[in-house]
């Protein structure tokens, strides 16, 4: 199987945005997060976790990197059944200064070639394949405002408490309704083993509903909650793409930890155009405000962090 789609931008434009998978969660709507296992400057094994047909699938896979050929070859090591095979490989080719030719190469087997799960793989890979060339075309061919529109930043707070009960309260967010600023509902459902699916309804301004829905991944023993938002019904949308991480890291001295809120965000430009206006000076209104509200969100998810660690320790003396 193999899909292609022509690209207003330079072929090292491209391969640097395929090659960098590890920005994929922002950059790539079927990818939900990605962690590098190795990497020895020409290739590298990834971990990744992928949303297909409405499932979360997770794999790892093993890429080579070929920056002068504007080629990544990859191919899976450990797959979910009932895929017992899948690789491929990413090609650009030149097709003038400022125009190229992406190509993404897909070949797959599933056990007992049943012909429901090939359907599935089918309808999974091409679906993603689609979403991923579409939204790299888009990218690509704002390259020269890109940084711009790509947003990262963090907060902390630190709580004097084991890691333990803060981790709790961030996993369990739901159990709290006012977790999120303005929320009027928040469900959490597990999707496999550390995947959550959260949903979280808020009230606008004007009496509608707006709806999110965001893919967490758990790391308890590394104290670590990743999240995609994969659904926002918010008009216009100021977010093209956004995902963060909650980070629990002890002291040195064990007295307390620090809690990290990092977020990583791509602005959506049309929603921008939409509700600030034209120019830099309506993108950096909007960078403002979107980290203003990202932020205003975490400190208060934090220092209910901070208050769940403290009311825990007390029930406990």
């Amino acid at each position: 199987m193999a899909q292609h789609t022509e690209v207003d931008a330079p072929a090292g434009v491209l391969y640097g945005l395929i090659a960098d998978a590890l920005r994929w969660p922002v950059f790539l709507p079927p990818t939900v997060h990605v962690e590098q296992l190795e990497f020895d400057g020409e290739s590298e094994r990834l971990r990744m976790w992928v949303t297909a047909n409405g499932e979360i699938r997770s794999w790892t896979t093993r890429r080579v990197l070929d920056p002068v050929a504007h080629r990544v070859d990859f191919r899976q090591e450990v797959l979910p059944r009932p895929v017992t095979s899948m690789g491929g490989s990413w090609t650009v080719e030149p097709r003038g200064p400022e125009r190229s030719l992406v190509t993404l190469h897909n070949d797959f087997a599933v056990a007992d070639n049943s012909r429901a799960d090939v359907d599935w793989v089918k309808r999974a890979t091409a679906e993603n394949t689609r979403a991923a060339l579409d939204n790299l075309r888009r990218l690509a061919e704002r390259w020269r405002g890109l940084d711009a529109l790509v947003l990262s930043f963090e907060e902390s707070v630190r709580i004097d408490a084991p890691v333990e009960p803060v981790y709790e309260f961030l996993h369990r967010f739901g159990d709290r309704g006012d977790a999120v600023p303005g929320a009027t509902r928040i469900g959490i459902c597990e999707r496999g083993p550390g995947v959550q699916l959260m949903t979280v309804e808020l009230a606008g301004a004007d009496g509608t509903t707006r709806t999110t829905e965001s893919v967490r991944i758990g790391f308890p023993h590394a104290g670590r909650i990743v999240y995609k938002d994969i659904r926002d019904t918010e008009q216009p949308a100021l977010l093209a793409a956004h995902t963060g991480e909650w980070s629990v890291e002890p002291d040195v001295g064990g007295t307390g930890v620090t809690v990290v809120a990092r977020h990583h965000a791509v602005l959506d430009e049309d929603g921008v155009r939409e509700r600030y206006g034209e120019g830099a000076e309506a993108l950096r209104v909007a960078r403002e405000a979107l980290r203003a509200r990202l932020g205003r969100e975490s400190v208060a998810a934090l220092r209910m962090a901070g208050e769940h660690a403290a009311s825990a320790l007390a029930g406990r003396a």
